[in-house]
């Protein structure tokens, strides 16, 4: 098929890298994997971060102009096969290929939409309802996680859902790692306020009674809370911590391989990019049990999930995997076979094509 493809909060092409920006990519490499022509439909950012009216308005005149430069090309060049919208939610809905789906009778398709009933108050009340629609009208919408899937049935009950495991391009982590010190924690993680801070914050504590273990922690990542994130974690030895900044996704591998142990709290983690690259590099996880996070860990397997907002018991799993060293390897071991087997790109695409086929294309 040919598919347009679109990411109203980031577009696969932002400079800026994020589990979102990644996950984009690999859904297009997924699609592209089966043969599917995917063309980037529009690199126009809807993305609200308060729900200010004027700032909506302003989104909404950009939107009119990209619909009606679309359609235009559509007039000129032919209408695609399937319009497919990744992540869209209260804070970027699609407001271009629901219009443009309609208008061409293109099947219109959405991967990881979500939808929370305790957002409907002001303004996003009013984009909920635009995400609501916009599932109520595709032909499929593709779930990465249960939650996803639960809070979209519960709000529009007759659309049509299918199921995708979170995954990634495992192709950097095929090779073999050399072991990695197995003491040396990895957290990947940007540095910015609300849930990435609140893990922070957590792990600081949770490592802070941990101290008279060998540990040392490297921690790759940036952002505007960098320095209240370094203020958390001023009151543990220096020489343990390894602030590596932000760096090339590229290079993110190379760190993983180095270390023995993942932690990362993961507070408001939708299912977490970075949990995965760190099984695939065989590293176990230490995370909460929260969110979209045992998506993507499988407790006792691959890593271990502690009770939310419990730092003993974070601390307590951390420790665990820093003394017995034995199990901290068997689940290294499951964690890399549980990526590559089931959480690789093959794996993925080979689902997709069983989803898709279910979409009638004319």
């Amino acid at each position: 098929m040919r598919i347009a493809f679109y990411a109203p909060l980031k577009s696969p092409n932002d400079p800026v890298a994020s589990g979102d920006r990644q996950m984009a990519r690999t859904l297009i490499k997924a699609l592209e994997h089966v043969g599917h022509s995917v063309e980037l439909a529009s690199e126009l950012r809807f993305y609200l971060r308060q729900p200010e009216p004027k700032s909506f308005d302003v989104l909404k005149i950009e939107a009119r102009g990209e619909t009606a430069r679309l359609t235009r090309l559509w007039d000129r060049r032919g209408k695609p096969d399937l319009w497919f919208t990744y992540h869209p939610y209260y804070k970027a809905p699609d407001l271009i290929g629901p219009e443009l789906a309609a208008a061409f009778a293109v099947p219109y398709a959405t991967a990881e939409a979500s939808y929370s009933r305790r957002r409907n108050t002001g303004l996003w009340a009013d984009t909920q309802a635009l995400v609501a629609r916009a599932v109520e009208q595709a032909a499929l919408n593709i779930c990465f996680t249960q939650r996803d899937r639960h809070g979209l049935a519960d709000a529009v009950p007759g659309a049509t859902f299918g199921m995708l495991s979170p995954f990634i391009d495992t192709s950097a982590f095929r090779e073999t790692p050399a072991r990695g010190c197995p003491t040396r924690l990895v957290t990947v993680a940007m540095m910015r306020p609300g849930d990435k801070l609140e893990s922070y914050r957590m792990l600081a504590q949770a490592l802070g009674s941990i101290g008279h273990l060998p540990w040392t922690m490297a921690v790759v990542g940036d952002g505007p809370a960098r320095d209240e994130v370094k203020v958390l974690f001023a009151g543990l030895p220096a020489d343990r911590i390894q602030w590596l900044g932000a760096i090339e996704p590229a290079a993110v591998p190379d760190v993983l391989y180095s270390g023995g142990i993942y932690v990362w709290p993961g507070f408001g983690e939708a299912y977490g990019v970075a949990y995965l690259e760190a099984q695939a590099a065989g590293l176990p996880v230490v995370a909460q049990d929260i969110a979209g996070v045992p998506e993507v860990v499988r407790n006792g397997q691959t890593g271990l999930l502690t009770p939310p907002g419990d730092v003993t018991a974070f601390a307590s799993a951390i420790e665990t995997l820093l003394v017995r060293n034995d199990e901290r390897i068997i689940m290294a071991a499951e964690a890399r076979r549980f990526l590559l087997e089931e959480r690789s790109l093959g794996a993925a695409a080979a689902r997709l094509v069983e989803l898709l086929a279910k979409i009638p294309v004319s």
